[in-house]
């Protein structure tokens, strides 16, 4: 057995409810966003959004949302929203701006105040960027069917939608039930970086064979996007509306919010939504220790993290300081820690040869390009196939 070296010792992370998170959900919202009522202004805004399936396909979106949106005077201050309803009030929000920049043939680079101004007080409020995020799109955008049937994928559904149908719900509601999943593993987190504190291979290894057990929960929840969303309906009726401004062609200059004084007249570049602003993976390469290398696309992935709601940010900063799993489990010798160490890295390798499976088949193969919607670039504005291909490998390479 090899000789044990000593680890530096390893601070804690707070409970999971600190983070606004919890083992039954993952890093879903806590409050049943389909029962959250919005005041005044606010609520009309929200049945303005709600009609949008409706609207959409007429392509005379952004003359019905100039037209029926409330005027930013008319909204009461974000301040006086409880914390539920200002991320609902998000979700709507964000929705309609992705479809007023997208939803007509020809790409429009300028928001009218009537969403610019709430959309960035919104943003502001909640410390996230002014347009649609994996956490409006995903995290706060769902609601249970039956409130006394579990959180099932049988059991949820989408509450904005941009056009509708099945295969734009099951895209985002295969996310919600693989986010649900992951809260067991995340609530696990905490035990691991003790036992390693406490110089308990045993009980470390307990926790990472239970770890491994869920993730093959994610990878089968995975594994069932293309029974309800077809890669064709995916790349012309779903994607085109989630791709952010950043790094787009069809957006060389930005985004002007009009209304907005700090931005003024100048264009805003930000990234748009991506199931790589997920906390899931970057929190097991925090605990597990896994490091990727410096180049354009780890700067990439480091901006991706001021677009995850701060609680879940701190999350994931958190658990990179305390843990020492990599080196305790190099360092103990034992063959059944090693085990249940790789298991782990290996299931987030496959997680991530998927997604790059699903990106090859939903993107890349699609031969038709629109404005915005390029077969090379990713929503997030990333030549994704390389991207997901690098941290893929650079998982794989953490096995010991």
């Amino acid at each position: 057995m090899a000789t044990l070296v000593q680890q530096p010792a390893a601070t804690t992370i707070k409970p999971l409810a600190d983070y606004d998170m919890s083992p039954e959900r993952g890093y879903l919202c806590r409050h049943d966003a389909g029962a959250v009522t919005l005041p005044d202004a606010w609520g009309d805004a929200a049945k303005v959004a709600m009609q949008m399936p409706d609207v959409l396909p007429s392509g005379e979106i952004r003359a019905f949302l100039k037209a029926n949106l409330p005027a930013p005077e008319s909204l009461s201050d974000v301040a006086t929203l409880t914390n539920a309803q200002l991320r609902m009030v998000a979700v709507h929000y964000s929705f309609m701006v992705q479809a007023y920049v997208w939803g007509a043939a020809e790409v429009d680079n300028r928001l009218p105040a009537c969403l610019a101004v709430p959309m960035v007080a919104i943003a502001d409020a909640l410390g996230q960027q002014p347009l649609l995020t994996y956490s409006t799109y995903v995290l706060d955008n769902w609601t249970l069917i039956d409130p006394a049937r579990p959180l099932a994928l049988d059991n949820i559904r989408m509450i904005q939608n941009f056009l509708g149908g099945q295969d734009e719900a099951w895209f985002v509601l295969v996310h919600v039930a693989i986010e649900a999943c992951a809260g067991q593993v995340l609530a696990r987190y905490g035990d691991v970086i003790r036992g390693v504190a406490e110089d308990n291979p045993e009980a470390v290894r307990t926790e990472l064979e239970a770890m491994a057990g869920t993730w093959s929960q994610i990878n089968a929840l995975f594994d069932r996007m293309p029974e309800k969303c077809d890669p064709y309906i995916y790349f012309e009726r779903v994607r085109p509306y989630i791709h952010g401004w950043k790094d787009n062609p069809a957006l060389p200059h930005g985004v002007i919010y009009e209304g907005v004084e700090r931005y003024g007249t100048a264009g805003q570049a930000f990234r748009g939504q991506t199931g790589s602003q997920s906390s899931i993976v970057p929190s097991m390469d925090a605990i597990m220790g896994v490091g990727h290398a410096a180049d354009p696309l780890r700067e990439y992935l480091d901006q991706l993290h001021e677009y995850r709601p701060v609680g879940h940010r701190s999350f994931v900063d958190d658990v990179r300081r305390a843990s020492t799993l990599r080196g305790f489990a190099q360092s103990v010798g034992s063959a059944g820690l090693t085990a249940a160490y790789n298991a782990n890295i290996q299931a987030v390798a496959d997680f991530r040869t998927r997604h790059l499976e699903y990106a090859a088949s939903y993107i890349n193969k699609q031969g038709k390009k629109s404005a915005g919607n390029d077969t090379d670039v990713g929503t997030g504005g990333t030549p994704f196939m390389r991207y997901l291909k690098k941290h893929r490998d650079e998982t794989a390479a953490n096995l010991i």
